[in-house]
């Protein structure tokens, strides 16, 4: 069942009147994916956007080489998929899985006619897509002034949250991709990180011991 109550907590949904929110709940659906199940690859025909139900969502960019850029991680709460709803452009980027995941899949069609008929909503996608736009000036900005073990800092802190303790949701490559670097660099920028005292690791579990001195490194 949709979760009603999630998607008015989303961004694009607030202010959306109860009946027309029931519209899309009615057109919308629960999709369960496994670790590594592909959401939509970048160059697909889209139909619908998504809102993360439980799980994490990548989405990333691959070079002609094969390189992985992993731009964002989405979890519960976030809404990706949104942007060729309002380009008519194909998928920019690939979707996939981190680890068991539900999200709920809400087709363009009912959106764009609700937005058709009440054009002041359109003020919460300006919104949305000025904080996409400031979140990539910020990994611009990361990509400039900070260097790899900067980068890896920032990420692990972010991958964090509030919590000193806990358990890495992406592999060593998929991390590498996030910070933009080999694995083998971000591999010694942790490693490094240890030597100081300032994290512990053990496989894919960690715990922060030096949060101040880690931020530090972040900025």
């Amino acid at each position: 069942m949709v979760d009603r109550a999630l998607l008015t907590d989303v961004e694009l949904f607030r202010g959306i009147a109860p009946e027309d929110l029931e519209k899309l709940v009615e057109a919308a659906e629960d999709r369960t994916f496994s670790r590594g199940d592909v959401l939509f690859s970048e160059g697909d025909d889209p139909a619908e956007l998504f809102v993360v139900t439980s799980g994490r969502i990548a989405i990333a960019n691959k070079s002609v080489d094969g390189r992985e850029s992993v731009m964002a991680l989405m979890e519960r709460g976030d809404l990706f998929g949104e942007m060729p709803l309002f380009d008519g452009l194909t998928r920019s980027a690939e979707a996939r899985a981190l680890e068991p995941s539900t999200v709920i899949a809400i087709p363009y069609a009912p959106l764009r006619a609700l937005y058709e008929s009440q054009p002041e909503l359109l003020w919460n996608v300006v919104a949305l897509l000025a904080g996409r736009l400031r979140s990539t000036d910020e990994a611009l900005a990361d990509s400039v002034f900070l260097d790899v073990t900067g980068r890896t800092a920032k990420r692990l802190l972010e991958l964090a949250g509030d919590e000193d303790e806990f358990s890495m949701p992406i592999t060593q490559e998929e991390l590498a991709g996030m910070v933009g670097a080999s694995r083998e660099r971000v591999n010694k920028a942790i490693a490094s990180f240890v030597r100081l005292g300032w994290i512990e690791q053990a496989d894919r579990r960690y715990r922060i011991t030096n949060r101040e001195q880690l931020t530090r490194r972040a900025r």
